[in-house]
């Protein structure tokens, strides 16, 4: 979306979609992080509330956006892989760690490579840009991440306390899962705080609900 066609919302629609799309991905990372078992099951379910959850908000803020119709429809696009993803999480929440794979690769493929777009259509320059650029090229890294992990990767090492762990594909795959709602939650916060301090002086933005997705 150009400068000259970006709708103009309040900002008080915007950057409460960015806060409350962050309040799922910060505690489900701080679940993973806190779990003393990363298994597929566990990122699966995880995978599963973040899903229904971020798209059901993401549906919301298309639901109060007067924005472009082409921009809306790439957001719409992006809560549907998110709610069809979240259901078969949800459906399935034992079938392993190759489905956990799958799932994971293609949400933040289709998702990430969206918010690209989404980013590259901004103005040179903006913060809409800037946020589109980060987040949808960290969801890009998250699938490559997860492909690089070898399925049947295990090795057990011994702690200082002498207890032997194991480090398997699952922790890896289920942590750096964690580690990515973490990052997100956390700029997304930012980003939603900054666009309610940043107003034009008329006290409206020209952000508009759906200008920053993931």
């Amino acid at each position: 979306m150009t400068p000259n066609d970006a709708p103009v919302a309040s900002s008080s629609a915007a950057w409460l979609f960015l806060i409350a799309r962050a309040v799922p991905a910060l505690a489900l990372g701080v679940v993973i992080t806190f779990s003393a078992q990363h298994s597929p099951t566990l990122g699966l379910i995880s995978l599963g509330i973040f899903g229904l959850s971020t798209g059901a908000i993401l549906i919301a803020s298309v639901a109060t956006d007067s924005g472009a119709d082409k921009t809306r429809s790439v957001v719409l696009a992006q809560a549907i892989v998110l709610l069809v993803v979240g259901a078969l999480s949800f459906a399935v929440p034992g079938a392993g760690l190759e489905f956990l794979v799958l799932v994971i690769t293609a949400l933040a493929v289709v998702t990430g490579f969206l918010e690209l777009y989404l980013g590259l259509r901004k103005g040179r320059a903006t913060q809409e840009r800037r946020d589109g650029v980060f987040l949808g090229g960290l969801t890009v890294l998250l699938a490559l991440a997860v492909l690089v992990v070898p399925p049947g990767f295990t090795q057990s090492s011994a702690g200082p306390d002498g207890v032997v762990r194991e480090l398997t594909a699952s922790v890896i795959i289920v942590g750096l899962l964690g580690a990515y709602w973490i990052v997100i939650g956390i700029y997304l916060v930012i980003a939603g705080l900054s666009l309610k301090w940043t107003d034009d002086p008329a006290g409206r933005t020209t952000t508009s609900p759906t200008q920053t997705g993931a």
